[in-house]
C-alpha cells in the first residue's frame, strides 16, 4: 500500500495547478485562454504581470519540493515493503522512489486531472523537486539557465538546455545515484518533449524573447 500512496500522493501534490489558481484569483481570468494558453509561470508573467507570475513560479516550484519530501517521508518509514538501497532493481532502490515521486509531479503538473489534462511544461515542478534532491546540480543547471537566458533572451531555450544540463551535473558533479540519474534524464526528456512548439518557432525565428512584451 505504501508505493501506491506514494504515487498517488506525489500524483496529487502535482496536479495542483497553482499557475491557473494564481490568475484565477488575481484577475478572474484562465490562463487556458490566453497568451500562449500554457499553464505556466511565463505565461502567468507575461500575460498579467511579474508578481502573480513570481507566485506562481514559487507555488509550482514547491509542489515538486513537497512531492520529494513526501516520497522521503514514506520509503524511510519502517513499514516499508520494499527493501533498502544496494539493490540494483529499481523497486528496491528508496533513490528510484524518491525520483518517481519527483517525475509523477512533474507529469502530473503537465497532465492534472482537474484541468482536463491540460496543464504546464513542467519547469519550475521539476525545478523544485531537483532542489530538494540534489540542490548543487540545481544550482549548476540555474547557471546554465542564466547563461543562456542573458546571451538569448529565450526562457523555452534556457529551460530546456538547463534541464538536459542537470542530469550531467548528478552524473560528473554530484555522483548522484545510478537511479536518480536516470529519473532526471526522463525528467529533462519529457521538459523537452513538451517544449515542441517552442522548438518549431526556434527554428522558424518566430519564438518570442523575454521582454517583448505578451503573447498574442
Amino acid at each position: 500500500m505504501l508505493p501506491a500512496a506514494l504515487v498517488i500522493g506525489a500524483y496529487l501534490i502535482g496536479s495542483i495547478p497553482f499557475s491557473f489558481l494564481v490568475v484565477k484569483l488575481f484577475a478572474g481570468e484562465d490562463i487556458r485562454e490566453l497568451g500562449s494558453r500554457n499553464v505556466g509561470a511565463t505565461n502567468v508573467a507575461r500575460t498579467f504581470g511579474k508578481l502573480p507570475g513570481v507566485i506562481a513560479l514559487i507555488l509550482d516550484m514547491a509542489k515538486g519540493y513537497a512531492a520529494i519530501v513526501f516520497a522521503r517521508w514514506i520509503v524511510i518509514s519502517p513499514d516499508w515493503p520494499l527493501g533498502a538501497d544496494g539493490n540494483f532493481s529499481p523497486v528496491h532502490s528508496r533513490a528510484f522512489w524518491i525520483g518517481l515521486a519527483g517525475l509523477i509531479a512533474v507529469l502530473a503538473h503537465m497532465f492534472p486531472v482537474w484541468l482536463r489534462f491540460h496543464g504546464g511544461k513542467g519547469v519550475a515542478t521539476a525545478a523544485g523537486a531537483f532542489l530538494a534532491i540534489d540542490p548543487l546540480s540545481l544550482a549548476a543547471g540555474a547557471i546554465v539557465f542564466l547563461i543562456v537566458i542573458l546571451s538569448t533572451r529565450f526562457v523555452s531555450l534556457a529551460s530546456m538546455l538547463s534541464a538536459a544540463s542537470i542530469p550531467i551535473f548528478m552524473r560528473f558533479l554530484t555522483h548522484a545515484s545510478f537511479w536518480t540519474t536516470v529519473v532526471s534524464i526522463v525528467i529533462a526528456m519529457l521538459i523537452i518533449v513538451k517544449h515542441n512548439s517552442n522548438i518549431a518557432r526556434l527554428t522558424q525565428g518566430t519564438e518570442r524573447r523575454l521582454g517583448e512584451g505578451k503573447e498574442p
